[in-house]
């Protein structure tokens, strides 16, 4: 509150400031305290991986903002071979996948395969982890989708690959298919995903759609 003069009269004038929310990306530090002082993420690698046995592999572990995540041996390979239904996400045929347990996946062209994170994530009340693919599968048709994690969700992460190629891809068990970017908001959310009941709340491994 000011005073300010007009004509000989105190005019009060309220000074109105705006206050905004912001959301910050938290870097490496902040990701390492988290996974090892709060269990955000299990089993956690503090430094990037390159390379297991003198063996070249596709990068995983912390990076300087974000976590690479590793994609488990356990598949789910769409095919039409067992039904002629139409894919309907809230009634969906479970036998449109195959299952295999395997060090790789071979996705058919034009097709798609679910699978899980190495890595089981709590995520903060007031964090929001988004996912991106990594570029060495983009550069060869092969798209890695995720939702993003909600606060107070925790489970392992569905994986989807799409192969938007013509030939068959190939996709690699224990080692980096997508990163994570923690976002951090300096506002609480009235209702956590916890809090509200979400479906795919403690999930383990790969969960096809639920309605």
């Amino acid at each position: 509150m000011m005073n300010r003069y007009l004509n000989g009269f105190i005019i009060r004038v309220e000074l109105c400031r705006s206050v905004k929310k912001t959301m910050s990306i938290k870097s490496d530090r902040w990701i390492k305290k988290m996974a090892l002082e709060q269990g955000m993420i299990e089993p956690f690698v503090p430094d990037q991986v390159r390379s297991v046995n003198e063996k070249s592999v596709i990068s995983y572990g912390t990076s300087s903002y974000g976590y690479d995540v590793r994609c488990a041996s356990e598949f789910k390979i769409f095919t039409n071979v067992h039904t002629t239904s139409v894919v309907d996400p809230k009634n969906f045929d479970e036998t449109s996948f195959v299952t295999i347990d395997e060090p790789f996946c071979i996705i058919p062209p034009n097709s798609f395969a679910l699978a899980r994170t190495v890595e089981y994530f709590r995520i903060p009340k007031n964090v929001l982890t988004v996912c991106l693919g990594k570029s060495t599968y983009a550069r060869c048709g092969i798209i890695v989708n995720v939702t993003p994690l909600e606060p107070e969700w925790e489970g392992n992460v569905t994986l989807e690959f799409s192969n938007t190629t013509p030939l068959p891809a190939k996709v690699y068990a224990e080692e980096g298919v997508a990163q994570m970017l923690f976002y951090q908001s300096d506002e609480q959310c009235e209702v956590t995903y916890k809090q509200r009941g979400g479906k795919y709340m403690g999930q383990t491994g790969v969960t096809p759609p639920k309605a």
